[in-house]
């Protein structure tokens, strides 16, 4: 009988006796679905963070900070600044105007729904044309803020997230009060967690004078983007810097995203561990139950070779189950799941969902099958090396 005949017939041999192992099969299968669970629910946050910053972008519409700052929070200039970036060249233009909104930005306390504790929530102050600079935003509640006034629109997460930010409610922050008067829909991207009002309002608000943070322009075509950008690197009057929306989101989202695929990995990796040691065990119990008919197999000239990869087998099914349940009830459970962390950058709340992609699947059943191939090597190599004239003598 050839090696591949041989290893099909102990394989066979093998899987019909795990009924007889049942219980600690149970176990180990329980221990790896609990590893996936947690590694794959732990980096769907990170994935969803990612999902949330990056669907903000939108390649048509570029933001305009000052030279050397890589958030909004870190830049900043005057109003005659602020012209001269909007009259750059390849913006669009319709009968408002050309679409490119001066904005700026200032974080408040408000207390979150679920705790009643106060959080950082962003205000932003714009112009009555940034609709156009964001064409997918719309007002599903209520109306658009009117300029001049202490108004404000929500974003829907941010109206799920918050206390008190429903059309009609009042607010106070400092010495202002303010109305919401509308709630609006961004498609899920990181702009829903943000308050919206005049910038004119807000500059006096808060004492800004003439000055704003950053430029939201909208081009007539992505083409534009590198006259855009020439135009403002040889301006002698602006010292400033140009990303397009995608990049300027997924550079922000960078630093949330590592340390959360750092705490998931280190976790995963300590679970892993004692779900290793609860496959050794298992499959050290196997090859001690199955002595004798290792031992006969080898008596009747089977190789050690078959018997390795028989052990094997069983150890990668059972760390295939674990997977596909551990992935499973990972997909039910947390994709989708709403909820908000800090971004560091801004150090303001961004709500986002959990989302379990099929890739973060796919890793998590290979993360299994590792784990699966680690608990089953050593007792492969016993079941190996087992002496056959010794163990036929014990029987």
């Amino acid at each position: 009988m050839n090696w591949l005949a041989q290893t099909v017939a102990v394989t066979g041999v093998t899987l019909r006796s795990l009924s007889q192992r049942l219980g600690s099969s149970i176990v180990a299968v329980i221990g790896i679905a609990g590893v996936v669970i947690v590694f794959t629910a732990v980096l769907s946050i990170a994935e969803g963070f990612r999902a949330a910053m990056q669907g903000t972008g939108d390649p048509q519409t570029v933001i305009v900070l000052r030279a050397a700052s890589d958030t909004e929070m870190t830049s900043g200039f005057g109003g005659e600044e602020a012209r001269l970036i909007t009259e750059a060249p390849g913006i669009e233009q319709s009968a408002d105007g050309v679409h490119a909104s001066p904005e700026l930005f200032v974080i408040v306390g408000h207390p979150l729904k679920r705790s009643g504790t106060d959080a950082n929530v962003p205000l932003r102050g714009l112009t009555p044309v940034a609709l156009k600079v964001r064409p997918k935003v719309r007002i599903v509640e209520g109306r658009m803020f009117n300029p001049g006034t202490n108004e404000i629109v929500v974003g829907r997460a941010a109206s799920q997230q918050f206390q008190g930010l429903t059309v009609g409610s009042s607010v106070r922050w400092g010495a202002s009060p303010w109305t919401v008067v509308g709630i609006f829909d961004a498609g899920g991207s990181v702009a829903e967690s943000e308050l919206w009002s005049d910038a004119r309002v807000l500059q006096s608000a808060y004492r800004r004078g003439n000055s704003y943070q950053s430029v939201y322009a909208r081009l007539a075509s992505v083409d534009d983007f590198q006259a855009f950008k020439d135009a403002l690197r040889t301006n002698p009057g602006l010292q400033v810097t140009a990303s397009c929306e995608p990049d300027y989101y997924s550079q922000q989202s960078q630093v949330l995203q590592t340390v959360i695929r750092s705490v998931g990995f280190g976790i995963a990796f300590l679970m892993a561990l004692g779900a290793i040691f609860g496959a050794l065990n298992t499959m050290y119990s196997a090859v001690a139950n199955r002595t004798r008919e290792i031992a006969t197999l080898r008596a009747l000239g089977f190789g050690s070779g078959p018997v390795v990869v028989s052990v094997l087998v069983e150890a990668v099914l059972l760390s295939l189950v674990g997977g596909i349940i551990g992935g499973g009830l990972a997909w039910i459970a947390f994709d989708g799941y709403q909820t908000a962390t800090m971004n560091w950058q801004s150090f303001s709340q961004v709500a986002f969902a959990f989302k379990v992609t099929p890739a973060l699947l796919a890793n998590g059943m290979l993360f299994a099958v590792v784990m699966g191939l680690i608990g089953g090597f050593f007792p492969a190599l016993r079941a190996a090396r087992l002496p056959v004239v010794t163990a036929l003598r014990e029987l």
